[in-house]
């Protein structure tokens, strides 16, 4: 299994032949798309969702196919089966790779914001993608996909997340309302020079990629 780093929350995953795209939102590049066989949505939210391009990509291959929650695929009329609404404890397989469903909510942002549903993936048993959420995955996985900063978290509690989802290693996300000094930061914290996570830190690049066996 091969992943792909690509803008914020979106990570490209390669595995028997088959290629799964999960959060292709408004900070990344439209290219991340191209080769996929499907698209996983975790919530609604632009920089995880960008309507137009998904359906553009749809278009220009018919076999492409969308896993998401009710709220996306309400946003997504006229695609009939092709799109497939899941929430926590489902399970599907997509061109040999498993995948099951976590989770519910997004992280509260402030109780006078408007909660949305958040879905997270668990892919073959051992990487874990939470979308904009500290869900723990059902068991102990090699990868979290790690979302590193937000309008809905703060640092102490993204130690503690990965404390406790007690991953092998910690590959971070959901990282573009960050400076490359903020970026420095979070990281630093989560590193050799911070408290102490438990779990390896893989910083990757855009477009950088990770082996994971």
């Amino acid at each position: 299994m091969r992943i792909t780093k690509f803008g914020h929350a979106c990570v490209r995953i390669q595995h028997h032949g088959t290629t799964v795209v999960v959060d292709p939102g408004a900070f990344t590049d439209p290219a991340a798309l191209a080769g996929a066989d499907a698209v996983l949505i975790t919530h609604e939210h632009m920089d995880h969702f960008e309507e137009s391009r998904l359906r553009a990509a749809l278009e220009a291959d018919p076999a492409v196919r969308v896993w998401t929650n009710d709220a996306v695929a309400a946003q997504l009329e006229g695609l009939g089966q092709r799109v497939t609404v899941v929430g926590e404890g489902d399970a599907f397989e997509v061109g040999g790779i498993d995948v099951s469903v976590h989770g519910e909510w997004h992280a509260v942002i402030h109780p006078d914001v408007p909660l949305v549903k958040n879905i997270g993936f668990l892919f073959d048993g051992r990487l874990f993608h939470p979308g904009d959420s500290f869900t723990v995955p059902p068991h102990t996985v090699d990868t979290l996909l790690l979302p590193l900063a937000g309008p809905w978290s703060k640092a102490g509690e993204v130690i503690d997340y990965v404390r406790e989802a007690g991953a092998r290693q910690a590959v971070p996300v959901h990282e573009a309302t960050l400076s490359p000094i903020g970026q420095m930061v979070a990281t630093r914290l989560l590193g050799p020079d911070g408290p102490g996570v438990g779990s390896e830190l893989v910083v990757l690049g855009e477009g950088e990629d990770l082996d994971l066996g």
